[in-house]
């Protein structure tokens, strides 16, 4: 038995682990002895940071039969007055907060097996669900996997309060708002021929807050690209990770809305995502009639600033056929623009070619892998890791070879994915850039998404890669769709792909005051908004 840091006020209501005792104010657990099954191992998992990955980490882990402490830097819990904590929670070390959201396919798929109640209090808080394939007026006869092709459509702070609700109910949690890590704790890694391998040299047994040191068998970074244990690993003597990155040159210029009364949902058509050769506007339906209209430009366009402008904001808007289908309903503006710029798509891995730089610690969402949000993979990627910690958890958490498995795990499921989101934002920030038509294959994956918008069989092979079903590698190679796509542009020799919204010329009289040049007008590329 261990003794695992203090019972505090600040831990907001949420009760200790049923598997402890409470001692003189102290949680005392078993320290990852073998339980009454024999062969499992309870682990006690300390997770850094509260966000989606932290909470369904710690969540998970405890319902695969360990305890978890959370910590969390803002004093403050997601609650269920969805509207106030949205539009009047100031979260700077959550900067995507107020930005749209997806919830793929393959995040509802880990909601619905492994935590229903959260999908279900979702669903209660005003989440709405829809199936790619009611694109059509007649749905197409059913196929093994199209279960999985649904969107849930609901802001960030609608998973969080489900996450959170079920978090304070479960016994296994105890999790520490306000009390933010300030460090870790370490030991020197088992020495080569002792059953690790030559990587390591550190071993991670805790994190430090302001209240005093927690142990643990397994620490989770969940506190993403800036939480500060690269930081931390680097004055406990580990190595640096191996850091992949590429900037997007893209920013983002979000308002929100609300439907009129009685009106419960937009329109189906058009779709929801319309990009031109410099500029692309979406429309992101949520929950409670809440809705979401998107501006996409390179951070180097010279009218990026006047965007900010709900006037401007608008108009343009309404150049693109979602925004225009959506906002001549009359609905009701939540918000000012909300504007983000100077993302990348990162990937950081905690081992290098000698093997993992540390054990004891492994990551989960934006600490493996932060994706520009065009897709909408982060909560899909980070719902994956965080199923696989607590799905492994009990396999000797602190030695190395737990940590090179995560690794390669995280390589072989997550890696696909952010090079996907790589090459597509690689594409989208070069044609916004260059004002490029597209031609050659980026024609003919242009005329794929439009081919898919009729033809359902074409339509069911890019919703199983957008909800993270198939690789558009096996997707795409399919014959039959790549028969389908080639007979649509057969018929269509004249296809350019883009070619709704504004041209340049009207774009620019939409946002640049009368007798300014629009050239000076624009921020430098990779400037955060």
């Amino acid at each position: 038995m261990r003794y695992r840091g203090a019972v505090s006020d600040s831990c907001a209501g949420f009760g200790p682990p049923s598997s402890a005792q409470a001692l003189g104010g102290l949680i005392v657990v078993p320290f990852g002895g073998p339980t009454a099954r024999g062969a499992f191992h309870m682990t006690h998992v300390l997770v850094i940071g509260g966000g989606i990955g932290g909470l369904a980490t710690a969540l998970l882990a405890a319902r695969q039969g360990h305890t978890a402490e959370l910590f969390e830097r803002d004093p403050r819990a997601p609650g269920t007055a969805l509207d106030r904590d949205f539009f009047g929670w100031r979260r700077p070390s959550v900067p995507q907060a107020t930005q749209p959201h997806v919830l793929l396919g393959a995040a509802r798929a880990v909601l619905r097996s492994e935590l229903p109640d959260v999908h279900e209090e979702m669903l209660r808080l005003g989440a709405c669900e829809r199936h790619e394939l009611d694109w059509f007026d007649v749905r197409p006869p059913a196929r093994p996997g199209d279960e999985d092709l649904v969107m849930i459509q609901a802001r960030r702070i609608v998973l969080e309060s489900a996450l959170a609700s079920a978090v304070r109910a479960e016994p296994g949690v105890v999790a520490r708002y306000g009390q933010p890590v300030t460090g870790l704790t370490t030991a020197p890694a088992p020495a080569p021929g002792t059953g690790a391998g030559a990587g390591a040299e550190v071993r991670v047994t805790g994190v430090t807050t302001e209240a005093g040191r927690h142990e643990g068998d397994l620490v989770v970074d969940a506190g993403g690209r800036r939480g500060g244990v690269e930081r931390w690993l680097a004055a406990a003597g580990c190595r640096p990770p191996v850091v992949e990155r590429h900037r997007t040159g893209l920013a983002y210029f979000c308002r929100w809305y609300r439907l009129p009364d009685g009106m419960a949902e937009g329109p189906r058509r058009p779709w929801a995502v319309t990009g031109g050769t410099f500029a692309a506007c979406a429309v992101f339906p949520a929950d409670n009639r809440v809705f979401a209209v998107t501006l996409i430009v390179h951070t180097g366009d010279s009218t990026r600033t006047a965007l900010r402008d709900p006037s401007v904001f608008e108009a343009a808007a309404r150049c693109f056929p979602p925004g225009a289908a959506w906002l001549e309903l009359g609905a009701e503006p939540l918000s000012g623009v909300v504007a983000t710029a100077g993302l990348d798509n990162r990937w950081s891995a905690l081992v290098d070619e000698r093997g993992p730089v540390v054990s004891g610690l492994v990551p989960v969402g934006d600490a493996i892998t932060h994706t520009n949000p065009t897709l909408g993979q982060g909560t899909s990627l980070a719902l994956w890791a965080a199923r696989r910690v607590a799905r492994t958890a009990h396999r000797d958490p602190g030695s190395e070879l737990f940590a090179a498995d995560h690794h390669a795990w995280a390589v072989r499921t997550l890696k696909p994915w952010f090079d996907f989101q790589v090459v597509v934002d690689a594409a989208v920030g070069e044609r916004f850039a260059t004002g490029a038509a597209r031609t050659g294959a980026s024609r003919e994956q242009a005329a794929l998404f439009d081919c898919a918008l009729e033809d359902p069989e074409v339509m069911r092979a890019r919703a199983r890669v957008r909800h993270l079903a198939d690789t558009p590698d096996r997707a795409y190679a399919d014959p039959e769709v790549r028969a389908r796509v080639a007979r649509w542009l057969a018929a269509r020799p004249q296809y350019a792909p883009n070619a709704a919204g504004p041209d340049r010329v009207v774009w620019e009289k939409l946002t640049c005051p009368e007798g300014q040049d629009p050239q000076g007008s624009g921020d430098r590329e990779g400037q955060a908004s």
